[in-house]
């Protein structure tokens, strides 16, 4: 990305911290065995598989879940995702003064992710093409008398759709040089709407919302940790957690959760010598092929992109491997499925923790940008407090929230094993390996947030 969100992304001014950086990785290692040991002792039976439910008040289930709010959400859903195409064709092309860029990836693709695992599937709720697609039944249905039947959805299908969907959203937000420009934001997001049309009129809205549309289950799997959840009519409280234990794993899941983590990774890494290493001779690879500068530069970084991805699947695949041999019947790629929910609490982790400074910052701008969001007047006062926070207190803040997120995600597969296997014995030794696994990513978090303006 240009210089927008560059100063955002990283922390600077690490050189004061109290403590030396290296005792922060030994003290979340330690923290994670110390939890890992805890949970063995002290939860020796499954408590998220089944996580209750207990109903806030009916009156306001029957509010929330009116058909009123409903028409209410969608409609401002609807604006909003006009409002960016709007801005971004017609508006100023500048990624600082525009609406667009800091609309979608900083109040959306990063403000919304600490609201859904507190407050739960809020996106559903605005969901601008959710809202498209059901009106647009509604008329169908009201002036021809009936709907036609959507198709059957492939079970292969999966989830793969939101993956491929996800990937090219992180290509265009760390790969493609107008990756910030308004116009091109605006066309893709119509043709995002265009495909996403479709994809509901061929198989149905909820169908292709749930398994396809790629913001709904970004945003719905974090929702998945929230207390929060609806029932019908009704909306209530469950043990934190216990909705990821609900995740049907169906396939493309994995490749959903691995372009998560892989996404946020890579776009730490590129901030770090090591990438600086590595991307000017692939770029002087990719033009002695004939493609010019800019693209050359796009060629390295997809291949750096969909490394990090691949990487990140696959030493999660080579945890699953290790906790196969512990016995219980498992294959890999079943084990794989069944604990794909503990990744969510670490992507929650990565986006946080890297896109922390990003949110304060920059989530400024939106007051300004709503009242011009063409970006036309040049007399409007467009101001950022970049003091809002501290370094060495943000650094805490991100350290805070990757130790946590691994210390959940720990819980919550501890809790899987204790419902997989028949043997208390065997849950604890297929966590060994899971053991791994969120040190090899806290590890990996806190050297991605070192890399960033090292």
């Amino acid at each position: 990305m240009d210089g927008l969100f560059v100063l955002a992304h990283g922390l600077v001014g690490r050189s004061d911290l109290p403590i030396p950086e290296w005792l922060f990785g030994w003290a979340a290692a330690i923290v994670l065995i110390v939890s890992f040991v805890a949970l063995a002792v002290l939860w020796p039976t499954p408590r998220l598989e089944d996580g209750g439910f207990r109903p806030l008040p009916a009156a306001l289930g029957r509010v929330l879940t009116s058909r009123a709010v409903e028409i209410l959400c969608g409609a401002i859903g609807v604006f909003l995702l006009g409002l960016t195409i709007y801005a971004g064709f017609a508006g100023v092309q500048a990624a600082t003064t525009n609406w667009a860029p800091t609309f979608i990836y900083v109040i959306v693709w990063v403000g919304l992710v600490p609201v859904s695992v507190l407050f739960g599937d809020v996106f559903r709720a605005f969901n601008p093409w959710r809202a498209i697609g059901r009106a647009t039944g509604w008329l169908v249905g009201r002036f021809s008398g009936s709907t036609p039947a959507p198709l059957p959805y492939p079970e292969r299908l999966g989830r793969w759709p939101a993956a491929i969907g996800l990937a090219a959203f992180a290509w265009m937000e760390l790969v493609y040089s107008d990756g910030d420009s308004p116009e091109q934001l605006a066309i893709a997001a119509s043709v995002y709407t265009v495909l996403t049309c479709i994809g509901m009129a061929l198989y149905g809205v909820d169908r292709w919302i749930d398994r396809g549309e790629a913001f709904s289950v970004y945003f719905g799997l974090f929702a998945r940790i929230s207390p929060f959840e609806r029932r019908d009519r009704q909306i209530g409280l469950r043990r934190p957690l216990s909705g990821l234990g609900k995740l049907d794993p169906i396939p493309g899941t994995v490749p959903v959760l691995a372009v998560m983590i892989g996404g946020v990774t890579f776009d730490g890494a590129a901030e770090g010598d090591l990438w600086g290493s590595i991307a000017p001779e692939l770029t002087d690879f990719f033009g002695s092929l004939g493609l010019e500068p800019a693209r050359a530069i796009e060629a390295a970084f997809t291949v750096g992109l969909i490394a990090a991805i691949v990487l990140v699947g696959a030493f999660y695949r080579l945890g699953m491997a290790g906790a196969k041999g512990v016995g219980g019947g498992f294959s890999t790629t079943e084990l794989a499925r069944r604990f794909v929910h503990t990744l969510v609490p670490i992507a929650a982790a990565y986006v946080l923790a890297h896109y922390w400074t990003l949110l304060l910052y920059q989530g400024q701008a939106i007051g300004y940008l709503a009242v011009d969001p063409l970006g036309n007047d040049p007399n409007l006062e467009r101001t950022i407090d970049y003091g809002v926070i501290g370094a060495t207190a943000a650094w805490y803040w991100q350290v805070g929230f990757v130790v946590g997120g691994h210390c959940l995600a720990l819980a919550s597969a501890h809790d899987r094993a204790l419902a997989l296997y028949r043997q208390a014995k065997l849950a604890v030794r297929s966590q060994y390996w899971m053991l791994v696994i969120m040190i090899g990513f806290t590890s990996l978090a806190l050297w991605l947030l070192s890399q960033a303006n090292a």
